[in-house]
């Protein structure tokens, strides 16, 4: 997690709604994209952005300043998505599809610290890699920005971020399924597997 962003979060946690704002400029469209990339639907995206942002402020006083907001966001708006296309599966009795765990896993699903812990997996993958190659996956997968504006900051190459990052992708994945359940496998083969579009 960047200075800045630590800042905005011990702001967070005292209310402060100029934190907030801040927060939503950085990441917002990151997360929409993401959002949007699942439920592909403009309006259903729209509306969980802000139900994820609203969760942001809820919860404003359990975030840790060390903690990367942006994997935060990733974790919830994940969860929601998914939440509403098992829903919408359901009503279309698409019961085979991959998204449908079945009971045991749709109770896992509710449990209150699914995010805790798919948010604690991911940091511990990414904490595993090449200082260069977690700020790689940091700005393009999160944060949400291009390999050009990733090269532009870092002063490399568009073509050595996306060499860096495949092979980031590699290490994060094995990582994951050598340490996560299948629970789990869903989230992090889209998180692994979907470049920006913009990219």
């Amino acid at each position: 997690m960047n200075k800045t962003d630590a800042e905005l979060v011990l702001r967070l946690r005292n209310s402060d709604v100029s934190a907030f704002d801040s927060l939503y400029t950085s990441y917002h469209q990151a997360v929409y994209r993401n959002i949007l990339k699942l439920v592909k639907d403009v309006a259903v995206a729209e509306d969980i952005l802000q139900e994820v942002f609203a969760r942001l402020w809820e919860k404003r006083r359990e975030i840790q300043a060390e903690q990367s907001v942006g994997g935060w966001l990733f974790v919830i708006s994940f969860n929601l998505s998914v939440s509403w296309m098992r829903k919408k599966l359901k009503e279309q009795a698409l019961h085979k599809n991959l998204l449908d765990l079945g009971p045991e896993d749709q109770l896992m699903l509710d449990r209150k610290n699914m995010d805790e812990e798919q948010y604690n997996l991911l940091e511990q993958a990414i904490a595993q890699l090449s200082p260069k190659k977690r700020t790689i996956v940091t700005r393009c997968k999160l944060e949400g920005k291009t390999y050009d504006e990733v090269a532009s900051e870092l002063n490399i190459s568009r073509n050595t971020v996306k060499e860096h990052l495949s092979a980031a992708m590699i290490k994060l994945n094995d990582y994951i399924l050598r340490n996560g359940d299948h629970k789990y496998i869903v989230l992090f083969l889209f998180f692994f597997t979907h470049h920006n579009s913009s990219n």
